[in-house]
């Protein structure tokens, strides 16, 4: 049977990587071209206002994404969309950021990519229409459900041992985690508020979660 956690296609998107008004990114290439597979032969000729580091300057879209391969970070994340989620471009930009493995979108296939920047280009995006086909995927892969919302049973994400093979959910923003995600989840973590809002939104809480992994595994500070 197909894997219903299938690779998502190129979709249409609402930005480009087109140069803005402003000046960004670098120019044509001055001096005699570079050789190699991986240069652009059109962002040499023309300059290159992408958004990337400058290390990818020039680079084709495809040698790009080769090279973030052999470097991604074991961790996933994934984020439910049941009512067109505007976060999800967020969460997708942050864990380009963080060189997550996949990004996993739950439930509607369609997603909001403004705030991704275009990061999703060179982000693996997994789709699935159900939490149960993504709860299967998951135990398949031998990662661990690690939920991040305010539910009671809930426990501190600034004390808790993040496991190195996990994946992170994050909820709808408004209602948060459903509850079947809670249930499958081997773990619910919160992030410590001190203020007057119940909340904060999805994009800032997957931004928080991941760097907790990065503190974690890559740069090995354990909680207290």
């Amino acid at each position: 049977m197909k894997d219903s956690a299938e690779q998502l296609p190129d979709l249409p998107d609402e930005t480009s990587e087109t140069a803005p008004s402003h000046q960004v990114g670098v120019g044509p290439w001055e001096g005699p071209l570079p050789e190699g597979d991986h240069w652009d032969p059109e962002l040499l000729a023309n300059g290159d206002a992408r958004n990337v580091v400058d290390e990818y300057r020039y680079w084709n879209h495809d040698a790009i994404v080769a090279d973030l391969d052999t470097k991604r970070h074991p961790f996933h994340v994934a984020i439910e969309n049941w009512q067109h989620d505007f976060n999800i471009g967020t969460v997708v930009r942050t864990a380009n950021a963080f060189m997550a493995k996949e990004v996993h979108i739950i439930g509607r296939r369609r997603w909001n990519r403004r705030g991704a920047m275009v990061t999703d280009r060179y982000q693996h995006v997994r789709h699935h229409p159900t939490v149960e086909d993504f709860v299967q995927w998951a135990h398949g892969e031998g990662l661990r459900i690690i939920g991040i919302d305010n539910f009671p049973d809930s426990v501190p994400l600034e004390t808790y041992e993040l496991p190195q093979n996990c994946v992170l959910v994050f909820g709808q923003e408004g209602p948060g985690l459903s509850a079947e995600v809670h249930a499958a989840a081997d773990a619910t973590l919160s992030i410590a508020q001190f203020g007057s809002t119940r909340s904060i939104n999805a994009g800032s809480a997957a931004a928080i979660a991941m760097h907790g992994w990065i503190r974690r595994h890559v740069f090995g500070q354990t909680v207290n």
